[in-house]
């Protein structure tokens, strides 16, 4: 050991040309006790070549030995050499003591290659073998997290907080939480984010706290948590769009605002940002910062669909056609066709008493919006205006026939009738 440990202190001491000339000497002299400690030494401080030849060298004369290939396979794993991975682990023998963890690695690297049901068999295998280990029970968890399993997950992690609540580094009552929230378990799920904020405080937790009780609808506590989050990290992204949304909830729009206004100062390219800050301008009558903060969402992102629509409805609303145009002409431009750009764009030509255009529209958009209420008034009387009477009256007839209560359409309908 006096020679491993001053090989050691060497590299600690960044000697690394002496410890070389120790290490040479053991891989090449030493017994195969040296040669297997000095090998786990160098693999935890990432020599790993030199450790992976010392494993290879005591590979020679224990062959079946299954320390040695895991070990082996540990080196391949961080090397990036999957395969040479697998082809040792499938060496070992299932009375070896090493067999479950030989298991356990291989399911990481079938996780890793995207083959949830080869890493699943593995596990289970592992599980029947050693069925009270929790670490199994945990990676079960981790992999049906991975999945979307959200109740296989939570049976897993319940198995391992029956044991521990750290594993492996994570907190088991923060996994819990988020397998629960995911599953749609809002409220069950914030006692372990409680637990685990009182654990540790760590940013991610405190946001998915924040965002959980944000999707059971507790908008007090969301806006409490995201609040407590920005004052610890104000470039947490995330936190900005539904801190805002949690506010508007509570009816506080300009607080809610005044938080896409902050977030935008970090995020000055989030098309999100600028879209629901543009939707809250409308609601507080700003219609200029409304435009302002929309357009800028268009820029970001052409194909924004549901921007284009809420600013055409601000601009249908000020009368500016010509200006609805030119924002169907920008989705036009990208190949874009969306029903409902098409009634905008109808409705502005008709404005503009560019009626033929106008019906052009309409009848594009008809197929796709036949059973929208709004839109089939827009068309009817606008074919009545045009002295379609036919074509109007099978408008209105199915107009009635979704609202057989609207006297409106019924005398309307007679005397196109007579």
């Amino acid at each position: 050991m006096d020679k491993i440990n001053n090989i050691i202190t060497l590299l600690e001491n960044g000697q690394h040309e002496e410890a070389f000339q120790g290490y040479t000497q053991i891989l090449a002299d030493g017994t195969n006790d040296e040669r297997f400690i000095l090998a786990e030494e160098l693999f935890q401080y990432g020599f790993l070549e030199e450790a992976k030849k010392l494993f290879e060298r005591l590979l020679e004369a224990y062959p079946k030995e299954g320390e040695i290939l895991v070990s082996l396979a540990e080196i391949f794993v961080e090397q990036g050499e999957e395969d040479e991975a697998l082809e040792l682990l499938s060496k070992i023998r299932e009375d070896d003591p090493t067999y479950p963890q030989s298991l356990l690695l291989q399911a990481d690297l079938y996780l890793m290659e995207g083959l949830f049901e080869v890493s699943e068999q593995k596990l289970l295998k592992a599980k029947a073998t050693l069925p009270d280990e929790v670490i199994i029970d945990f990676a079960l968890g981790e992999l049906y997290l991975e999945q979307g399993r959200f109740i296989e997950a939570i049976r897993s992690y319940e198995n391992v907080l029956a044991t521990a609540e750290v594993l492996a580094g994570v907190n088991i009552h923060q996994r819990l939480g988020d397998a629960l929230s995911a599953g749609g378990a809002f409220e069950e799920a914030l006692p372990h984010y409680e637990q685990a904020l009182n654990d540790s405080l760590e940013i991610n937790t405190l946001f998915q706290y924040g965002f959980t009780a944000f999707q059971a609808g507790m908008n007090k506590t969301a806006i409490e948590k995201f609040t407590e989050l920005k004052e610890l990290d104000p470039e947490y992204h995330s936190l900005y769009l539904y801190l805002a949304k949690a506010y508007e909830r509570e009816e506080e729009l300009d607080k809610g605002f005044s938080v896409i206004q902050e977030g935008l100062r970090f995020d000055e390219y989030n098309k999100e940002l600028y879209f629901y800050g543009g939707k809250l301008a409308l609601k507080l009558h700003q219609e200029e910062s409304a435009e302002k903060l929309l357009r800028q969402a268009l820029a970001l992102d052409p194909e924004f669909i549901e921007a284009g629509l809420t600013i055409n409805k601000l601009l249908l609303h000020q009368e500016r056609y010509e200006d609805v145009i030119e924002i169907i002409e920008i989705f036009a431009a990208n190949g874009i066709e969306e029903p409902h750009l098409l009634w905008d764009e109808a409705v502005a030509l008709q404005h503009l008493e560019k009626y033929s255009h106008a019906l052009n529209k309409y009848q594009l958009a008809y197929n796709s919006l036949k059973n929208d209420t709004d839109f089939l008034s827009d068309y009817g009387y606008f074919l009545l205006e045009e002295g379609k009477r036919e074509e109007a009256a099978e408008v209105f007839n199915k107009l009635l026939k979704q609202d057989s209560t609207n006297t409106e359409y019924e005398e309307l309908l007679q005397r196109l009738k007579y």
